[in-house]
């Protein structure tokens, strides 16, 4: 089976290489950026920080802070409108998914034309997007870093799922010192996205042994820290191990894609605005459950990654160990325990199934669903 890889031409790792990163936006010749952010980082200064930088090696600068947490088409008109007033030849997005995803929504129109919403699916516009660095503040997405852009629609509350290679940053920033400011509620939320993007793609029937290797690996980095930092959200040395947990667990997932849980997920974002990493912390073991069907060996590597000594156990015994740890860590982070708890109802059930049968996340899930299997799945995770 043919492969393709996909991944920033340059990506930066490590305190302070902000700097580094404000250097190259010299060596590639940018004169004037559209910074995409949101105004809790812009009311903190982290915004001011990145400013001075750029201007300090003379590239001009203009904000957008009006990215909402789930990005909608609103909020990329509007940046994309003060990108072409103020003739920006490049744009930088600072935050987490939601600025990244908001970036690359702008940033794709600019170039291609049209609306964001007629790029829904896979690989559907023509030309690169205008050069995108991202700078991430968040260990979870790793939206920096992939090809993936997620847009809700306002009028239909459906999140759209963009996934094109031409949305990919030419250079993703992962410093962990701008991370130091995420509360515990965030930190976890976002350690619990990188977890369900770590599974989904070593489950995922496009998994390929290098995705399997970096999925592997951000289990086990996630295991190790997740907790920590957490509790400590001051602890730059577990900060750094969820940076790379984070970006490892984008490598895998950008390749092989995902699955139920972000198809899923995606409609509890769109329909309740609802934080993603945690409708994905709640979801996951739900969805392994019933992907313990057809792939309980992959499921039993999980379960070692996540520290169980699984050489005694079958694959179902492994599968259930690992649908076991990871509601486990879930509740040492306290992430809520089902989705009643976010506000989600009953009665809307069959709507959101419906939706996530569309989402092209879900098509390489390693057991294809009927409409009543996912009423099922969203059942058991109320």
């Amino acid at each position: 089976m043919m492969s393709a890889f996909f991944i920033p031409a340059v990506n930066l790792m490590g305190a302070d290489c902000i700097v580094e990163a404000a250097d190259a936006v010299v060596g590639y010749g940018f004169k004037k950026g559209l910074i995409v952010t949101d105004k809790v980082l812009n009311k903190i200064g982290m915004v001011d920080q990145v400013v001075k930088l750029l201007s300090e090696r003379n590239i001009e600068t203009v904000v957008f802070d009006g990215t909402q947490p789930n990005p909608t088409i609103k909020n990329v008109e509007a940046g994309l409108e003060l990108l072409q007033a103020n003739q920006c030849d490049f744009v930088i997005s600072l935050g987490g998914g939601s600025p990244h995803d908001c970036a690359k929504g702008i940033a794709l129109v600019a170039t291609n034309g049209g609306k964001i919403a007629d790029y829904e699916g896979l690989d559907v516009s023509k030309k690169p997007q205008l050069p995108i660095i991202a700078i991430n503040t968040t260990a979870g997405t790793a939206s920096e870093m992939t090809r993936f852009c997620i847009i809700t629609d306002e009028e239909t509350h459906i999140k759209m799922a963009i996934v094109d290679k031409n949305t990919t940053p030419i250079m993703s920033v992962n410093d962990p010192k701008l991370m130091l400011a995420m509360p515990a509620s965030l930190t976890a939320a976002t350690g619990m996205d990188a977890l369900t993007h770590a599974v989904e793609a070593y489950v995922s029937i496009a998994a390929t042994p290098v995705t399997d290797a970096v999925a592997i690996k951000a289990m086990e980095l996630i295991q190790a820290n997740l907790r920590e930092v957490v509790a400590n959200g001051e602890n730059l040395e577990a900060r750094e191990q969820m940076a790379y947990a984070q970006f490892m667990a984008g490598m895998a997932f950008n390749n092989a894609s995902l699955g139920y849980v972000h198809a899923m997920a995606h409609q509890l974002g769109g329909f309740y605005d609802l934080p993603h990493g945690v409708c994905n912390a709640v979801l996951l073991p739900h969805v392994q459950r019933y992907n313990a069907q057809v792939c309980p060996e992959r499921l039993r590597d999980v379960a070692k990654a996540l520290g169980a000594d699984v050489e005694q156990l079958t694959p179902e015994q492994g599968a259930e160990k690992a649908i076991e740890l990871i509601m486990q860590l879930s509740q040492d982070v306290n992430i809520p325990a089902g989705l009643e708890q976010l506000g989600a109802k009953e009665q809307d059930l069959p709507t959101l199934a419906t939706n996530a049968l569309k989402d092209a996340c879900g098509f390489t899930n390693p057991k294809q669903g009927s409409h009543a299997d996912i009423v099922e799945i969203f059942t058991q995770a109320m």
